[in-house]
């Protein structure tokens, strides 16, 4: 047995309620950090800067965190073991990649369709990544079958997600204008759903998401910052650096949200720690909406309905099948 699946029969499951609510709460980072990122764009005036310097504070927290926390010092020894014991493919290390492709889409993609139209595609591509890597055993969980309630579940979150943004529907692009660029929120979340694999095979072969989490910010802030410099050559601009300290925080809750995906997706599996996460950032949004309000900003029913649906979704998702997972045998 290797160490990666030593660590996985040491590792203590959440009950799964407890697994269920946490994924939610990981999922509430994520309007959280978009209002942030937001505000930082707006005042600089360079949407990718504002992701680059957004990725630098998360990774910037998540060295300190590394360093200062024992079980971080521990994932830094054990993923050097990892790595160069190969305890899984070294291209994993690249998956926080997918995390700067989704900001990125971010700053082209919404202003092209709207908002909604966005989270509707990246919300359909991660439903169906999360089926797909559960299916073949790509994560750290193994085979997970796809069930008539799971399939259910996956379709109810589209709908749910579909009913819940389509009061902003009418104010997003219409006619065929939409088919090119939508297709990057669609393929978005298609790696998220391999992003999340990656990330608790990772975990497993750390003992830590600290780690696991650390890796993501260095390779997908690396990436950003190389996109930015080469924005800057073809098109610069003078940027102004606000001086409210809350704008550059919007990283810290990115680590929260990569961290807790990389922890319960052995547990959960990567579709139901997805459909939990969007469930929680629909449940932000709407928070957000009712007590921080942006300028214009109209709370609808079918908005509120539409993320009571979500849960009901997750519900379906979770429901436990009499089919185990299948766990991959150990490499000898």
């Amino acid at each position: 047995m290797n160490s990666v699946s030593a660590r996985a029969h040491t590792t203590r499951h959440l009950p799964l309620w407890a697994g269920l609510a946490l994924a939610i709460v990981g999922g509430l980072m994520m309007p959280i950090q978009g209002r942030i990122n937001g505000a930082l764009s707006e005042q600089m005036g360079d949407g990718n800067a504002a992701a680059a310097i957004s990725f630098a504070g998360g990774t910037v927290v998540m060295i300190l965190v590394s360093l200062m926390l024992p079980r971080g010092r521990a994932g830094l020894i054990a993923m050097r073991r990892a790595v160069t014991g190969r305890e899984f493919p070294r291209w994993y290390l690249l998956a926080g990649l997918s995390g700067g492709y989704i900001v990125f889409g971010q700053s082209h993609a919404v202003p092209l369709i709207g908002v909604a139209l966005f989270t509707v595609a990246i919300v359909t591509g991660q439903t169906i990544s999360g089926l797909m890597v559960d299916r073949v055993g790509f994560g750290p969980g193994g085979k997970r079958y796809v069930t008539a309630r799971r399939m259910a579940g996956a379709v109810l979150m589209i709908i749910a997600v579909l009913w819940a943004v389509s009061p902003r529907l009418e104010t997003s692009a219409g006619g065929l204008v939409w088919l090119i660029p939508i297709l990057m929120p669609f393929s978005a979340g298609l790696f998220m759903g391999f992003q999340q694999a990656m990330n608790g095979t990772q975990t497993a072969a750390y003992g830590t998401p600290i780690t696991a989490t650390l890796v993501n910010f260095l390779t997908g802030g690396t990436a950003l910052f190389i996109l930015w410099g080469l924005a800057s050559l073809a098109a610069p601009r003078h940027l102004e650096f606000p001086s409210e300290w809350w704008l550059y925080t919007g990283g810290v809750f990115g680590c929260v949200f990569i961290a807790i995906g990389a922890l319960l997706v052995k547990s959960l599996g990567v579709l139901v720690s997805g459909l939990c996460m969007i469930a929680g950032q629909l449940i932000g949004s709407l928070a957000i909406d009712i007590i921080l309000p942006a300028p214009g900003t109209v709370v609808a029913l079918a908005t509120v309905l539409g993320t009571v649906l979500t849960l009901v979704a997750v519900v379906l998702a979770s429901i436990p099948t009499g089919h185990r997972p299948r766990v991959r045998p150990p490499r000898p």
